[in-house]
């Protein structure tokens, strides 16, 4: 009597634990979206990333596309391109996104796994870019604004050149000065190839104190413009800048750069660009760094942890602040100043403060 009762139970659960097993199954079948960048509410993305979404199995190709995977700043679409391969998709947008500006990504149920199945529910997430939608505060250089060229090493010239500003070398001494044909004065030196003066460590008061502060505040200066935030550009161009037009903003790599044909640095007077390099900066034979717009030299700083070296009759516009060495090679010129916190090299250039 007993198992009369049971089983009919038995009997009408079962088509109930058949359908949940089919559910579930089928659930496992549905893609879903396993990672993303940026990561959802991220802060300080780069102004030129690109956006991925990695899905959990295999896509069908066709269904991911523009339509089906979106950015967005509120309701306005981003244009972009989007690629697929080896389960993650990327959007790469077609222009520069905003600084500081709110944005969101969606993947949706219109995207498709290779066999046909539909994800569950549309995946947003969202983020903000980096930058400052009121620009960048200049570098201050206090005391070593005060040189077109400052050294703790050596400056050594290979004349003839034509330095227009001063000269400071510290801690080393006015032999380190080399190629300059000096005239000793008290406290400085001249030279027919400057229109300034040379001050070097061992020289009269109040020398020696004035240029271990401008050294003091070079390093600063480096400090800072390597320390800034949330950068608007990461990787440009993966370091091979040549040929671009840059905007004002925050800069940053994390290889060599190599200028090999012409840039143009556009904005206007106000405008600020620092370039954060953490190997070498190396700009090739003939290479110009064009101004347009009204930007000003002294309002680009070139941050550089490795050597800087500018190729035969090149010409460059900003602020060099070098950890390492600076070397201007046969008839490279500049506008701005070279702050190396090891020697500048000089071989018949044409040097002037901004």
């Amino acid at each position: 009597m007993r198992f009369k009762i049971i089983l009919p139970v038995i009997a009408m659960l079962l088509p109930v634990v058949f359908l949940t097993s089919c559910e579930d199954d089928n659930d496992n079948l549905k893609p879903i979206v396993t990672s993303t960048f940026p990561l959802d509410d991220e802060d300080g993305i780069a102004r030129n990333a690109v956006f991925t979404a990695t899905f959990s199995m295999e896509m069908d190709p066709s269904t991911i596309n523009t339509t089906t995977f979106t950015v967005k700043q509120g309701a306005t679409g981003i244009p972009g391109t989007v690629a697929y391969a080896g389960q993650t998709a990327t959007f790469s947008p077609l222009g520069t996104l905003g600084a500081s500006t709110d944005y969101s990504v969606t993947v949706s149920t219109n995207a498709k796994s290779a066999t046909g199945e539909a994800l569950a529910s549309n995946h947003t997430w969202n983020f903000t870019t980096g930058g400052n939608q009121l620009g960048l505060n200049a570098v201050n250089l206090r005391a070593a604004g005060n040189y077109v060229l400052l050294a703790k090493t050596a400056v050594n010239n290979n004349p003839t050149s034509a330095i227009t500003g001063d000269i400071g070398l510290s801690p080393a001494a006015t032999s380190y000065m080399v190629g300059f044909s000096l005239t000793d004065e008290t406290g400085y030196a001249t030279s027919d190839q400057v229109t300034g003066n040379l001050y070097a460590a061992d020289m009269a008061d109040p020398t020696p104190i004035n240029l271990t502060t401008a050294v003091e505040n070079m390093i600063t200066a480096y400090n800072d413009a390597a320390g800034r935030s949330f950068p608007d550009f990461s990787e440009l161009a993966s370091g091979s800048i040549g040929g671009l037009s840059i905007d004002p903003g925050l800069y940053k790599w994390t290889s060599t750069v190599d200028i090999s044909s012409d840039i143009t640095i556009s904005g206007n007077s106000t405008d600020v660009w620092i370039f954060q390099i953490t190997d070498n900066l190396t700009v090739s034979s003939a290479s110009r760094v064009i101004l347009s717009g009204g930007a000003q030299a002294k309002n680009i700083f070139w941050q550089v942890a490795g050597q800087a070296t500018f190729g035969t009759t090149s010409h460059f516009e900003g602020v060099i602040l070098s950890m390492t060495g600076i070397t201007f090679q046969t008839g490279a010129s500049l506008n701005g100043r070279a702050l190396a916190q090891t020697a500048v090299v000089l071989d018949d250039n044409v040097i002037a403060q901004p």
